[in-house]
């Protein structure tokens, strides 16, 4: 009888145990998480750094290089006008040598140049119309290159960076026997001998 009970006792106890088990959820199964590289996850990070960092010093590489391109232009057009601005000629009555009144600003505006280029000389060509003897001519282009230099020493410039030089009538600026063309040739002409490579702005 003992026996039996035992057995009884035995089954209810399993029994038991299987159905408390039956009753509850089997624990969640979570997915495997692949493992991660993280040396190759780091250089993926320093490499895209880098390429931005590249791409950052291209641009600003690239408009430096645009900056100093328009700086250079603009000392070239600066250049540009300086010279022309002392190229430019003067001109004188018929059988005169003195400085007209509109001529003058245009002096006043060499010695600006010559002050602000102190290694710059020049040299002063005079020109006359085609009447008078070669010899007149030659004279009286003397006078009016002479002129134009004594202006500009009398207003600072060192007279040693200036040179004279008469034509006479030999280079006529406009072929013509008119006032029209006279007019024109009655001339000094401004040439840079030195120092007019990278004229300054005064």
């Amino acid at each position: 009888m003992k026996s039996v009970t035992l057995l009884l006792a035995l089954g209810l106890g399993a029994a038991v145990l299987a159905g408390s088990s039956c009753g509850k959820n089997p624990p969640p199964q979570t997915a495997a998480t692949p493992a991660v590289d993280t040396a190759a996850e780091n250089q993926r990070i320093r490499d895209s750094i880098d390429a931005a960092n590249r791409a950052a010093q291209q641009e600003a590489d690239r408009l430096r290089a645009a900056r100093e391109r328009d700086s250079l232009a603009a000392l070239a057009r600066a250049g540009d006008e300086v010279r022309s601005t002392l190229v430019a000629m003067i001109h004188f009555d018929l059988d005169k040598s003195n400085i007209r009144g509109d001529d003058m600003g245009a002096l006043d505006q060499k010695v600006a140049i010559m002050q602000a280029n102190p290694d710059l000389r020049i040299r002063i060509g005079g020109h006359c119309d085609e009447r008078g003897s070669d010899e007149y001519n030659l004279a009286l282009g003397n006078r009016r290159a002479q002129s134009a230099k004594q202006y500009l020493v009398s207003h600072g410039i060192d007279a040693g960076r200036i040179e004279t030089q008469s034509w006479g009538e030999e280079k006529p600026l406009v072929d013509g026997h008119d006032e029209s063309a006279w007019s024109q040739n009655r001339r000094d002409e401004f040439e840079p001998i030195s120092g007019g490579d990278n004229l300054r702005r005064p």
